[in-house]
């Protein structure tokens, strides 16, 4: 009896020795689409006509009206805390250094999967030009969750 009561007092010391569980997170998936003129990204709800029309907004550009980002993203949490997910874009070099802009949303931890759509359009787009590379993180404060980027990042 006494050999069992301190084997659980001596686990219960490292139990209150183990640091508590801090926000964890990650990015899971990145779309970017292109919209057309009317701000769709398909013709159909079909992926395979999805595709093929994103395929014929990348080879005319005179089409897209913006580009939007579908980013999947989980978190947890040990409270309901607000985290911020970030899209950060570069584009096509004008003078010595490239363009940038950075989309954010302001998203909930509630430890489920969620879609969040940031979205680049307008006048915005077409000052911005041509999209070579992207980022995107989820932070809660100061501290990076998850990130997910382009090849040429």
């Amino acid at each position: 009896m006494r050999r069992a009561f301190s084997f659980l007092m001596l686990m219960l010391l490292l139990l209150a020795t183990l640091p508590v569980a801090a926000d964890t997170g990650s990015v899971v998936k990145v779309l970017p689409h292109f919209l057309d003129l009317q701000g769709r990204s398909a013709l159909s709800p079909s992926l395979y006509d999805r595709d093929a029309y994103q395929a014929q907004l990348r080879k005319h550009p005179e089409q897209r009206s913006g580009v939007r980002f579908d980013v999947l993203w989980r978190a947890r949490s040990a409270t309901n805390t607000l985290a911020k997910l970030r899209v950060e874009l570069r584009g096509a070099a004008k003078g010595n250094l490239p363009s940038e802009i950075s989309l954010e949303s302001q998203v909930r931890i509630t430890g489920t999967g969620h879609w969040e759509k940031l979205l680049l359009d307008g006048e915005k787009y077409k000052t911005f030009g041509e999209i070579t590379a992207w980022r995107a993180t989820l932070w809660c404060g100061e501290q990076m969750l998850g990130e997910q980027k382009s090849f040429l990042w």
